[in-house]
């Protein structure tokens, strides 16, 4: 379904989150029923003998290698409590990297499922040891340390490696190994734009799962960086490509690796200014706001595009499991992670790399994430480990983060944790209709290199004539469509040693940029390119004005709340859950110009419609938004759907965004909440049935989004079960099919929606937008519908 710069890590990351519930092991002596014959404590007056094993302590994970197969391994913490007991794999490998919530014993190896979603990681702190059960009499390795995130070498671990990545001679690239703080060597492709002796060089670094470091195969954004003049480092994540270590999905040992990553990178010789910066779109723009949070003192910014803003909520957004695109995505991560499973890996190995060979066998360790992600029904409160929405908060370098209001893989949802960079001296934001891909786009890519130039090269932005006069051609190529180009040199007036006021000039612009109407272009639909922008300070901005629509009578979305008494009702429809918007059941050309559509709308009682009357003024929505609904179900619980389309004055109905809700996570958190952002724990001790045969008021958020509404357009309000208005996310939902969901509306049940107006906007341009054209955005003919009354 995707190509490589579409692939996400999406879902799986909350997969990862096992760092579950936050409970413990018993300390006292009884013997757990969980399948063990061992007792809890370890008896201290036991004879021991020192192990023949070996222990690789890291940041909250523990690998255990030397052993035999099938031989018990527990771990053992200071107070003498086994608190997990693995059986080794058929390489004789045990991996602790998560405690169940009682001892037990697991057998480890070929993706392994782990018999509990409740547990915890391993917690730093002194006098773990490990034990071999099976020995006589038993080994024990010496005491040791498990770290944790903020536990940092020295200067001088990373001082040793200032050698180990240096091209040789008239050599311009080098595959090799960056060795990270628990002894796990990382795999690395560096790229110079010159022989060693002619940089330093402005160095960037582009850090992933996928194949950073195939010496053969570059990834996007460090091609399009090589291009640029910026010298570039690809590197596997552990545990992937030829790397050592055991793949998790972005938990605090991957976070780790980041900074120890940046900070061997940036003392080589070939690096200017003795700091590097970081690229990628998707799994390697995630990862930088990861490494960035851990604040590595030698990085100089971060540019990610296409971001996502919490692993759980991605999986289960809304709390709706998220079956199709995690999936996809997880079945290749695990394909990929295996040992050899990508081609180029296999290549080096049959090459003659023995490091890149010795490391496949600990690939036996690596679990099904997928399994885990799905028992994770609750947001357990560990998940905060890995909420990048709370993790922006540390991060003290300069941003450039952009993003698809309709990403069609990470979705919106980054645009509210916007206002959480709180450290970061310099933010600089740009959102836009549009897809996956288009962080990509010349009119993005113009201020990322603007961007990196400040602070990566540290010179003022200029484009060369020769770059822009290929560029076009590259673009076409990329995006199939002619036209494209650079935006010109904004600081075309300042000489190369004005750097300073140039600098000060861009950090006095408005820090977010938002780009409107992207694919409407009646001779080249799709092409993208805005019909105009809007700038803002903060997002979403300060006076944004919060207009309210009422759900009426004969399907009306009216600015008053009707007085009398009344109630829609419609049938869930599970079977919607596994539909999405195209008509090619295989999914998607990521790159194509235009989607082809087969946006169907829901059977007659299968939905619920509610349009305003034609706006007689341009009325720009955005930011985010609630629904406030008054619902009645008849069995406890109900996941729902609140669509926002526009229908313009052509008769086309373009699709907006869409908010999700399992009715048992209803309720709101208030210290999570700000204005018109609706936000919930999704912990399990929030959650609770719906009431028997009444109303209930639920709040739905409604993502951010920015949508510019011309005289005579209408918004129009879906309201049904989950499903059909999605690209890959498809779901697993809950209710049996035909079961009613009643919504209330006026009265006491007044059901209404709130969404932002943008100001500031003083000009809206017109619109001809033939379907598809615009971005990212699903249309079709507008049909009106007649709700049914509830009965």
């Amino acid at each position: 379904m995707t190509t490589r710069i579409g692939r996400l890590t999406a879902a799986a990351v909350a997969l990862a989150v096992l760092a579950g519930a936050t409970v413990g092991c018993s300390s006292d002596d009884d013997r757990p029923a969980s399948g063990t014959d061992l007792p809890v404590q370890v008896d201290a007056g036991e004879p021991t003998a020192a192990a023949d094993f070996d222990v690789r302590t890291g940041t909250q994970e523990v690998t255990v290698t030397g052993a035999k197969p099938k031989q018990r391994l527990s771990l053992v913490d200071a107070d003498g409590n086994r608190l997990m007991i693995l059986r080794a794999d058929r390489y004789g490998q045990a991996h602790f990297g998560y405690l169940a919530n009682e001892l037990m014993e697991v057998q480890t190896g070929a993706k392994a499922k782990l018999p509990t979603a409740d547990g915890k990681v391993v917690e730093p702190g002194d006098g773990y040891t490990v034990r071999n059960e099976d020995t006589e009499p038993v080994q024990v390795s010496a005491p040791f340390r498990v770290y944790g995130r903020d536990d940092h070498p020295d200067e001088g671990f990373y001082d040793e490696q200032a050698k180990v990545l240096v091209p040789e001679g008239d050599e311009t690239s080098r595959f090799g190994y960056v060795t990270m703080r628990d002894g796990v060597e990382l795999s690395v492709m560096v790229r110079l734009p010159g022989p060693v002796d002619a940089g330093p060089y402005p160095t960037v670094v582009e850090y992933s799962g996928y194949g950073p470091a195939n010496p053969d195969s570059p990834e996007p954004g460090t091609m399009i960086a090589g291009l640029l003049g910026f010298a570039t480092v690809g590197v596997n994540m552990r545990g992937t490509g030829c790397s050592g270590g055991v793949f998790d999905v972005f938990n605090t040992a991957q976070q780790t690796d980041g900074y120890d990553v940046i900070e061997a990178i940036a003392r080589q010789p070939w690096v200017a200014n003795g700091k590097v910066g970081m690229v990628g779109l998707s799994y390697s723009g995630i990862t930088q706001l990861y490494a960035a949070a851990t604040r590595p003192p030698s990085l100089a910014a971060i540019a990610p595009l296409s971001v996502l803003k919490d692993p759980w909520l991605q999986q289960w957004p809304g709390g709706v499991y998220n079956g199709g695109f995690t999936k996809q995505w997880l079945a290749e991560r695990d394909k990929q992670s295996s040992a050899g499973g990508t081609s180029w890996v296999q290549e080096r190995i049959e090459g003659g790399d023995e490091t890149c060979a010795a490391h496949q066998e600990l690939r036996e360790q690596n679990i099904d994430f997928e399994a885990f992600g799905r028992s994770l029904v609750h947001r357990p409160a560990l998940a905060d480990e890995r909420d990048l929405s709370k993790l922006v908060r540390e991060i003290d370098v300069p941003v450039f983060l952009t993003g698809a209001w309709q990403d069609e893989q990470t979705g919106p949802q980054f645009g509210d944790m916007l206002a959480n960079f709180d450290q970061a001296p310099v933010t600089k934001f740009t959102m836009f209709n549009g897809r996956h891909p288009d962080g990509y786009t010349p009119r993005i890519l113009s201020r990322w290199y603007e961007f990196l130039s400040f602070y990566v090269r540290r010179e003022v932005p200029k484009l060369g004539p020769g770059l822009r006069a290929l560029a076009p051609a590259a673009f076409e190529d990329f995006f199939h469509m002619p036209g494209l180009e650079f935006e010109p040199d904004r600081f075309g007036e300042f000489g190369p040693d004005d750097y300073d006021a140039a600098l000060a000039r861009y950090e006095s612009e408005p820090d977010v940029r938002v780009l409107f109407d992207q694919g409407a272009d009646p001779d080249l639909p799709g092409k993208p390119v805005p019909t105009f922008e809007a700038t803002y300070d903060p997002w979403p901005p300060a006076d944004t004005e919060a207009r309210t629509f009422y759900l009426g009578d004969r399907g009306a979305l009216a600015g008053d709340a009707p007085t009398a008494e009344a109630a829609d009702r419609f049938l869930n429809d599970p079977d919607s859950a596994a539909k999405t918007f195209f008509s090619d059941a295989d999914g998607y050309d990521l790159l194509a110009p235009t989607w082809d559509f087969d946006w169907e709308d829901f059977d007659a009682d299968g939905s619920l419609t509610y349009v305003s009357e034609p706006f007689r003024e341009a009325t720009v929505l955005g930011g985010p938004g609630r629904a406030d609904l008054w619902v009645r179900v008849p069995d406890g619980d109900a996941d729902v759907q609140v669509s926002v389309s526009l229908i313009d004055t052509a008769g086309t109905e373009w699709l907006v965004t869409n908010g999700l809700l399992r009715l048992s996570d209803r309720q709101v958190s208030d210290e999570l909440s700000d204005g018109l952002l609706v936000d919930r724990t999704f912990a399990e001790a929030d959650s609770a049935p719906m009431p028997e045969d009444r109303f209930e008021e639920v709040s739905v958020s409604i993502p951010p989004f920015a949508q510019a509404f011309r005289p005579g357009d209408r918004l129009k309000i879906a309201i049904s079960s989950p499903g059909r208005n999605f690209a890959a996310w498809t779901f697993t939902t809950v209710g049996d099919a035909g079961t009613p969901r009643d919504v209330g509306r006026g009265g006491d049940h007044a059901s209404s929606i709130t969404l932002g107006v943008l100001p500031g906007i003083e000009e809206v341009p017109p619109l001809v937008a033939p379907c598809p054209s615009l971005r990212g955005q699903a249309c079709r003919p507008y049909e009106e519908r007649t709700n049914t009354p509830a009965g």
